[in-house]
């Protein structure tokens, strides 16, 4: 038998609440209580009540959706990191009643889409994917009043916006020191673009390891670039080709980790015992976790979860859509080191 549609009269009675108390409930209103709240979203849920997206907007002037934007052919998004992010932030904005609009933005082209989603009200929040060291996004989105969290932060005034990132400084740092303590001193960088933030506070964190160790840094051994996999796969070439290559590498992210485990086969070396090699992992969903059997996995890593950030950052927007007093909130999230099979002592 065909089930029984729930509007919102009759998710009411079963509450014993007015139509006006779950609707606001629904919605995120300060003025009704957590406890009720809970208690109405419970209720929702199990009945699988859906509201009426019209509706709910009359109600309470929001849309409902979330604006993402993806530049096109730029170096701000790589896809399998993009697409983890969002399968994180859509189980929340799913949860809450929310869409996701996502939009593709040419070169030069995303100060007018922002403005768009705030001018046609298109959407209540956005993302800001991919930082650079200096963001013009965020004075645009802080002028025309458009609520949005940073997936990553900039050098300005980091507390003046909502933002959630990973310690990079402190993760690189422990990755190179990493690699200090099983005994290589020249170690060689395969970073991001350092136009964007994240990647210059990487190379901070690995300077600042050899620095400690009074370990000369040589420019040799750094290089930065999209973080894709023909990208590591060259890097890693370079590097060998060198006069006095480096023991060990320490890549910016699994991708050119991935093409550097390519050339380093083609070389006939093998990771852990000729080359030692440490990598950033966002734990993508795409890559089987070789870790999972209890065997353990293959890259030395410092690992954090580009999916969980995802769920993070939109709980974070959501929260500020609905209640448009709140001070900024930041997270710095520590990366986890875990040990594979691509590290060792140095024999």
């Amino acid at each position: 038998m065909p089930k029984t549609s729930v509007n919102l009269k009759s998710l009411s009675q079963s509450l014993g609440l007015s139509q006006t108390t779950v609707s606001r409930a629904l919605n995120g209103f300060p003025e009704v209580n957590e406890k009720t709240r809970l208690r109405v979203v419970e209720a929702a849920a199990k009945m699988n009540y859906r509201p009426s997206p019209s509706a709910a907007s009359l109600a309470t002037g929001k849309t409902r959706a979330i604006g993402h934007v993806l530049p096109v052919s730029e170096h701000r998004m790589i896809n399998p990191h993009f697409s983890d992010f969002l399968s994180g932030a859509s189980e929340v904005y799913s949860a809450a009643g929310y869409d996701l609009l996502l939009r593709m933005a040419e070169s030069g082209d995303e100060e007018e889409i922002y403005r768009d989603f705030a001018g046609r009200r298109r959407v209540d929040g956005v993302v800001v994917h991919g930082p650079m060291i200096q963001e013009p996004r965020i004075a645009l989105l802080q002028s025309i009043g458009l609520p949005f969290v940073v997936h990553g932060r900039s050098g300005a005034d980091p507390g003046s916006y909502s933002w959630l990132d990973v310690n990079n400084l402190s993760a690189f740092e422990k990755a190179t020191q990493l690699l200090i303590d099983e005994g290589h001193t020249t170690i060689a960088l395969v970073n991001g673009l350092e136009s964007m933030n994240f990647a210059v506070r990487r190379r901070a964190g690995y300077e600042a390891a050899l620095k400690a160790h009074d370990v000369d840094i040589n420019k040799r051994y750094i290089s930065s670039a999209d973080m894709t996999e023909p990208y590591g796969y060259q890097a890693t070439l370079d590097q060998l080709a060198l006069g006095h290559p480096p023991t060990a590498i320490l890549y910016s992210s699994i991708l050119p980790a991935m093409g550097g485990l390519r050339a380093l086969t083609e070389r006939g070396l093998q990771p852990g015992k000729d080359i030692a090699v440490v990598t950033y992992d966002d734990q993508l969903s795409f890559l089987q976790n070789p870790g999972a059997s209890g065997a353990p996995p293959y890259f030395t890593s410092m690992q954090s979860s580009i999916q969980a950030a995802g769920k993070c950052v939109a709980e974070m927007l959501l929260k500020q859509i609905t209640n448009s007093d709140q001070s900024p909130v930041c997270e710095l999230w520590e990366a986890k080191l875990v040990p594979g099979q691509t590290t060792g002592k140095r024999v």
